[in-house]
């Protein structure tokens, strides 16, 4: 198992230094496009520099209230390894679309993802982050299958087997 932990980007030398060396660290985000004036933002090319491994990308956040999609394919053409995160709103769960929601989100990842290997899914449902609310162990088991089950459908059974899918969070046990 690796174990990945993913501090603010100012701690990330620091944390990097201070780990044991067969931790990784990952970056919370960077930005999915090359160049431009996007004060603030940190690029795929900045966590490369840092020597800093992973990135985790498509925060629920960052898509609704940025606008960004769940384009990892910037951050895979550079070098970092992806974990993607997908998850649903507490109104889309209680309407029962929670895969259908988790399944288009996957797909758009999918459509950018040349090599799974550095790839991992992180099923982080919106009502769950900052609400005291977690995904029982049957919640987040039930939608694990189903987005295997989606991965062998639409991509192909040795990646349905072999990418890793985690809950989310900021320390990850992969």
């Amino acid at each position: 198992a690796e174990v990945v932990v993913s501090p603010p980007f100012v701690f990330l030398p620091l944390v990097k230094t201070t780990l044991r060396p067969d931790f990784h660290v990952a970056a919370q985000n960077c930005w999915v496009k090359n160049g431009g004036a996007y004060t603030g933002e940190v690029s795929a090319e900045m966590l490369v520099n840092l020597d800093i491994p992973w990135v985790i990308l498509g925060h629920s956040e960052r898509r609704s209230l940025l606008k960004e999609s769940n384009d990892v394919a910037y951050a895979l053409a550079k070098g970092l390894k992806v974990i993607a995160c997908v998850g649903e709103t507490l109104e889309q769960r209680e309407a029962g679309s929670t895969m259908e929601v988790v399944a288009a989100q996957t797909k758009a990842i999918a459509e950018r993802v040349t090599d799974w290997t550095n790839v991992v899914l992180a099923y982080e449902p919106v009502w769950a982050i900052g609400t005291g609310k977690v995904a029982t162990p049957a919640q987040a088991q039930e939608v694990h299958s189903e987005l295997r089950d989606w991965l062998q459908a639409n991509t192909s059974p040795e990646i349905a087997s072999t990418t890793r899918i985690i809950y989310g969070g900021n320390i990850l046990l992969l």
